[in-house]
């Protein structure tokens, strides 16, 4: 899935003389801070409404997923001022969830209607696809009470409630985390088909490519077959002649 990246970041963290004692410990409080955002967002079963703007990080341009990081500095340089606070160089490495448009995700859908289908990504982050963004191929119709959309083309192609389905983003809100998606390009659709059917192509590629194959090796060997025999016939009309003159 796109929208995933890790970077490589230099940062300065400036900590409280009062945690001096404890350095390491801290500075893994202060960047877990930023993964507990995400927790607590989690624990309220998609409530928005609490602070979810702040998960994304301007700073590295992304929500922030997983962290590791290496502490550079053996002493702190203490800065001046009302509150002498000490930085600390960190060197650390970012797993980053920042989505843009034109980029393929992947999530679940949670909702569908004739109108739209919801999905969520990676548990946290809302996307919307609308019925102007999905491609004339998937026809809405309920089956047993059930929505869902079906495509015309491939009737085992299907999108309902609990499908893990790959899109297209058009946008994202950075401040709700919310994205608009799009179904309008042929590679998008359900996972497990999509999936399915390149290998499908894969495997038919491999066949017909083997099939020409054998075809050029049996015509290269019959073309190659016929230099040598004539050549021998040749060879032996020539020894006859000698022998009988």
């Amino acid at each position: 899935m796109e929208g995933l990246s890790v970077a490589d970041a230099n940062l300065v963290m400036y900590l409280h003389p009062s945690k001096s004692r404890n350095v390491s410990q801290s500075i893994l409080r202060e960047l877990g801070s930023l993964l507990f955002k995400l927790v607590l967002l989690l624990s309220l079963k998609f409530n928005f409404s609490y602070n979810s703007k702040h998960l994304f990080n301007e700073t590295f341009d992304g929500v922030l997923l997983a962290y590791d990081v290496n502490i550079l500095d053996k002493q702190a340089k203490i800065l001046s001022g009302v509150h002498p606070y000490f930085g600390l160089r960190l060197k650390a490495n970012l797993l980053l969830f920042s989505p843009k448009p034109d980029m393929l995700l992947e999530g679940k859908v949670v909702k569908l209607s004739q109108e739209s289908i919801h999905v969520i990504v990676l548990g946290f982050s809302s996307a919307i696809i609308t019925a102007e963004n999905i491609r004339g191929e998937f026809k809405y119709r309920t089956k047993d009470t059930e929505e869902l959309f079906a495509s015309k083309s491939n009737k085992r192609h299907v999108i309902k409630v609990g499908t893990m389905i790959r899109f297209l983003v058009k946008s994202f809100d950075e401040e709700i985390l919310h994205i608009i998606g799009s179904l309008i390009s042929a590679h998008t659709g359900s996972i497990r088909w999509l999936d399915r059917h390149l290998e499908e192509d894969s495997e038919f590629d491999r066949s017909s490519m083997k099939s020409r194959d054998r075809e050029r090796l049996g015509d290269k060997t019959v073309d190659e077959g016929a230099t040598p025999m004539s050549y021998d016939n040749h060879i032996k009309m020539s020894k006859k002649r000698r022998i009988t003159e």
